[in-house]
């Protein structure tokens, strides 16, 4: 098993199954997260919160999570991040 990256909220992705940390802004993106969750791929680790990233994982689930995508490639490559981020 890889390393564990906090994606916010206590929740936690294994670095080692990450494909991609994308923005879900653009409209063929929101179109893949629609796909996800009438497919029952989709992950919400926002807490209710907005989703600001998007995080593709090998096996076609996607992961939502509340925390900027610069926030958790940070993580991902292993900077120390300030608990204030957490809460943007």
């Amino acid at each position: 098993m890889g390393k564990l990256m906090n994606i916010g909220f206590g929740n936690v992705v294994n670095t080692s199954k990450v494909i991609a940390i994308i923005n879900p802004d653009s409209a063929p993106i929101k179109r893949m997260i629609q796909n996800a969750k009438d497919a029952g791929m989709a992950i919400d680790a926002t807490q209710g919160r907005r989703t600001k990233a998007v995080i593709v994982m090998e096996n076609n689930e996607l992961v939502l999570s509340a925390l900027q995508p610069e926030t958790l490639t940070g993580r991902f490559a292993g900077k120390v991040v300030n608990k204030d981020e957490e809460d943007e």
